[in-house]
This record gives C-alpha cells, structure tokens and sequence, in this order.
C-alpha cells in the first residue's frame, strides 16, 4: 500500500525524530538519497554539468548539499540563488567547499542552458500558490532547456496537501521526496507535474501515524479484496447485481453496464429497463423483467443511471431498496439528495468531473484542480462513498461520527487515457456493482473496480485506441493479472 501524509503530519514527525538524532542528520539523509538519484539519472557525473535551484528553505539545504555531493564526484554545480540573504549556510558553505559556484536568478539563463541536470529546490512542502514571477521566470528558463528537471521532495508551485496547481510550477522528470508520500504526488494536476516518484527512507516511518490521509492500494492489496467462489458456491452466493439502465435512446449503456457486471464476476445479473431485447442479445443469459426495480427479484445489489434520460421512477424504487446501491450518469442527477441521505444501506456515487461539478454547483475546471476537496465534499453531502473517475480515481467514503478519524481517501493511477470513450463508465458502473453484489463495502468496491477497470484498459489499449466493449472483454485478464 503506498500511502501519503499530510504536512502538518509530516512537520511534527519530523520534529519527533530529530529530537532523537544528531543536528542536521535528517539533511544529510535526504541529501544523500536526492544525490544518489540524480547521479544515477546522469549515468557520467564526472563532467556533468549541473544546475540547483535554491530557495530559502530546507529543501534548499537538501539541494545544495545533494550539489557538494555531486560537485565532489567531478560534476560543475553552480547553484541559483533566490534569496542569497535566507540560503542555507551550512549547505552553501559544503557546496563551494567541494568546488560548486552561485549565480543570481538574472545570470541564470546560460548556466541552464548548457545544463544536463536542473535540480529544483525552490520551494518545500509548505508552498502556497503558484511561483513567485523570479521563480517563475527560471521555470519558464528550464522548460525551454533539455535538461532532465529533479524536484526535491515536491515540484515547486504545487501543494502538497491538495494536489492543486493555481500557477506557474516546475516540471520535474523526476522528484525525490522524503520519508513518505505527500498527496500531491498521488493526485493530478500535481501528480503530472511530479513525474516519477522515488521515495527515500529518511527513518521517518515509526514516528508517522498508523492511518494515513491518502492510499494507493497495489495489486497485493486488490488481489486480497477479490471475491472468490468456494466450493459451495451458487448465483446468490456469488452476488445478483440488479441492473436499472439504458432507454429507447441509449441502449448500449444498459448492454455495457451489463458486461461490467457479468465479467465481473456476478452470479447473475437482473435487468429492468427499455433496452431489453438488446442486453438479450448481446447476453442472453441476463434476466430481464419489466416490472420496474422493485418487482425485478431478489437481488444484492442495485446500479442505477447509465443511459436512463429522464425517467426519475426507476432511481426512486432503486435508492428505497436496503441493498446496496451504485449511482450513476443520469442517476447522480435524478436522484434526491436526501433521499441518498437517508439511505442505511451502503450507497456509491460514481460521477466524473462534470457530473461532480453539477452536483457541487461549482465549474468543471474548479473539480479538475482540486480532485481531493470536490470528493470530500461530495462525501460530505450526499452521507455517501463517492468515485470521482478522472486521470486518478479518487475514493472517498462517507464521514464518520465526529471525532472518529476519517478513512483515507483510496487513490488510483492504473488508467489510461485511452479509457475515455464513450461506455467506459457504464462498463465500470456494472463492474463495481458486482463487487457491491458479492458483499464488499462501497469504499473496497470502488476502489477495487477502479483498479481492475484502469487494468482492463491498459491491457486491451496497449497504445492503441479501444472502444468501452474491448474495456469490458479485457476485465477478467485483469483480474488474473492482478492475482497472480
């Protein structure tokens, strides 16, 4: 499980453990680490040329003593100094020893240009807003260069906590940070502006608490959530997802809502809805009704929404059920927010930024930057686990009582870009509905859906375009994948 704590977190973990250390240890930790990754990005350090950018913070005492270490190797290291008043002496003072040259920001521009290595150490985890103009002007500088960018800790101008970026920030290739994850290396926009992630053990893990405020779950921790029929097993026993979807005008949603479901592992999936005759088509083993969701038969769960246009009923009978229920597409906008409110069985919200910032009353622009509070909030409101899908799938459960910690927020990077086309989320909607339907919790079903659907569409793109079908074929050698 990869996890991510917040600063505040982080800052007085921090304090804990160097009470315990020797003054400065925890910088030379973290130098050594940034050090050894950017001499192994360069492959030759003798003769490489190599430029730090340094704020006035410990992340520029990272950088400036990661640049004796290189400069002592053989590398030219000339370090921009930002505020040359509020520099780390100490790692100042290591850097010229081992032969390392200052310029100011204004000289800057041809040290960068003949750079193979800029190492950016700007601004630390504490950084608000976009870059300041000077910094933002070396950014500019670095993104017209060729040099591989390293980011010590985080990018500089983007936020930690959030994962936001509300102005210029560095491009890294490569960041390096410290002890544990922060959120904004899990979450986009930040998460782009990262690129890869290394984390370096600085000794900081017994002192951080056992709950985190995010967590990626890995395959290990997708297989072990799986559902597996025993030797006993039946339809009922392997869950009945009961599928309200699709209308005279969007068929295809209820037929791939439907895939989702069946290649999911279901024991059977129950369908109401106007496109009857096609889910039979394309999966006669489907039990159809027409007599609405709650005359369909017994089933274990609901999914309600893709592809329903503007008929509330459906919606209505679904969220009075005591199964569980998955909302989604025109679900999410026909159902009574109090009605989800009221709810006592587990319910999962699955919009994608539109739909989130329908809900919110917000832009979509203002969901997309700021993933992690829209699927708080949308947590908060509708009392619900909610999926908001996007580049990174975040999964937020519903707030506990007060005073209770709150469940991290599980996030998700196995998409691809090739996952947005039309049905893709129809066909995740089916397949999170039949975990539901095989009794895992509405925060492991979303989670665990997300993995495998992000999987799916890796494995049937393999860089080339796919259709939301190829997604849902493609969904079982996702599930052997990750349980091998």
């Amino acid at each position: 499980m990869r996890t991510a704590y917040s600063v505040d977190t982080v800052r007085t973990a921090e304090r804990a453990l160097m009470e315990r250390l020797p003054d400065g240890t925890l910088m030379q930790r973290a130098a050594a680490g940034l050090a050894t990754a950017c001499a192994q990005l360069l492959g030759r350090v003798y003769g490489a040329r190599v430029v730090l950018l340094v704020g006035s913070g410990d992340n520029g005492g990272d950088a400036l003593y990661a640049g004796a270490r290189l400069a002592a190797r053989g590398a030219g290291v000339t370090a921009v100094l930002l505020s040359p008043e509020r520099v780390h002496p100490g790692g100042l003072a290591a850097l010229r020893r081992a032969g390392g040259t200052t310029a100011a920001p204004e000289d800057a521009g041809p040290p960068l240009r003949r750079a193979r290595l800029v190492v950016d150490g700007i601004v630390g985890i504490g950084g608000r807003g976009g870059l300041r103009p000077k910094a933002a002007r070396l950014a500019e500088l670095v993104a017209e260069g060729d040099a591989a960018v390293v980011a010590v800790d985080l990018p500089s101008g983007v936020e930690a906590d959030t994962g936001e970026v509300r102005g210029p920030a560095i491009r890294a290739d490569l960041t390096v940070t410290f002890g544990t994850h922060k959120p904004a290396h899990l979450i986009d926009p930040a998460r782009e502006y990262a690129g890869s992630v290394r984390l370096v053990d600085i000794g900081l893990g017994p002192e951080l608490p056992r709950t985190p405020v995010l967590e990626s779950p890995q395959h290990a921790e997708i297989a072990a959530l799986l559902p597996v029929p025993g030797a006993e097993s039946d339809k009922y026993r392997r869950g009945v997802v009961g599928i309200a979807a699709g209308s005279a005008r969007y068929p295809g949603a209820a037929v791939l809502a439907v895939a989702g479901a069946l290649r999911g592992g279901a024991g059977a999936v129950r369908y109401v809805g106007a496109a009857g005759e096609a889910v039979l088509a394309r999966f006669p083993e489907t039990l159809v009704s027409d007599r609405g969701p709650a005359k369909a038969g017994r089933v274990q769960a609901w999914v309600v929404g893709p592809g329903a246009g503007e008929d509330a009923g459906p919606v209505a009978e679904v969220l009075a059920a005591e199964v569980p229920v998955l909302l989604d597409a025109d679900g999410l906008r026909l159902a009574e927010r109090d009605a989800v409110r009221a709810r006592t069985a587990p319910t999962l919200l699955t919009p994608h930024a539109g739909e989130a910032a329908a809900l919110l009353g917000v832009s979509r622009e203002e969901v997309e930057g700021a993933r992690l509070t829209a699927v708080r909030e949308l947590a908060a409101r509708y009392r619900a686990t909610v999926l908001l899908k996007g580049s990174t799938t975040l999964v937020a459960g519903e707030p506990g009582e007060p005073g209770e910690p709150e469940a991290p927020v599980r996030v998700n990077a196995t998409g691809t870009p090739w996952l947005a086309t039309a049905g893709s989320g129809d066909v995740l909607s089916g397949l999170a509905g039949s975990l539901l339907a095989a009794g895992l919790s509405a925060r492991d079903a979303g989670s665990t859906a997300a993995h495998l659907h992000g999987l799916a569409g890796r494995l049937a793109a393999r860089g080339a375009p796919v259709g939301a079908h190829d997604v849902a074929e493609a969904i079982p050698r996702a599930w052997r994948s990750v349980g091998e």
